[in-house]
């Protein structure tokens, strides 16, 4: 059995500091499934963290399983979240919130495992939210990330930071907002979970 730690792999996307650091972001597998509202009171968000987590453990287990023997620990759940207007886009006001929830793969797990995991897991666990967990890659490029510790509902100052490092390094907000979350809520006090908060950026045209 080979072990294939991805968050050892990608050290320094799976790692931040609260020093605002600029890093580049290659092509990545992952599953994903979307959705819309306010994460702490929309019925879908629990429903699509349940459907993607119970899919990761079903590749995991089937990656096992499979001629190449590859135990690949599950990664960290991850969101990409925006608004229409991204000019508009606020930790305040998360109603109106678009958000893809993600946890990256290893290279062994092709759309192929992907999909027997998730038919697995819809027959076993009857969630309907799981026939919309897919396989996709994903490339984000340059980006700008800081480790934001304490309640999600206390990021405001966090991104503000973040959004004034990307100014001042003469570069412009791309993208969407992404975080990666190192803590789990169930088991962490909210003073203590730890958030790496990325964005995206590019140089202004010439």
């Amino acid at each position: 059995m080979t072990t294939v730690d991805r968050r050892r792999e990608l050290r320094g996307l799976y790692s931040a500091t609260r020093t605002p650091a600029l890093v580049d972001v290659p092509d990545l597998p992952f599953l994903m499934i979307d959705g819309h509202g306010d994460p702490n009171t929309a019925p879908a968000y629990p429903d699509a963290v349940q459907a993607l987590y119970s899919v990761a453990y079903a590749v995991r287990f089937a990656l096992k399983r499979g001629p190449a023997a590859v135990d690949a620990p599950v990664m960290p759940l991850e969101g990409l979240w925006w608004t229409p207007d991204m000019a508009e886009f606020t930790t305040e006001d998360k109603s109106d919130w678009n958000w893809t929830l993600m946890i990256a793969l290893p290279e062994q797990a092709t759309a192929g495992v992907v999909d027997e995991a998730r038919a697995r897991t819809a027959e076993k666990k009857g969630l309907e939210a799981v026939g919309r967990v897919r396989f996709e890659r994903c490339t984000e490029g340059p980006a700008a990330q800081v480790l934001h510790v304490g309640p999600y509902s206390a990021e405001g100052p966090t991104v503000a930071a973040l959004h004034a490092f990307i100014a001042g390094q003469g570069l412009l907000l791309s993208g969407k907002h992404h975080e990666i979350y190192l803590g789990d809520p169930r088991r962490a006090a909210p003073e203590r979970l730890r958030t790496i908060v990325r964005q995206p950026v590019a140089r202004p045209r010439s």
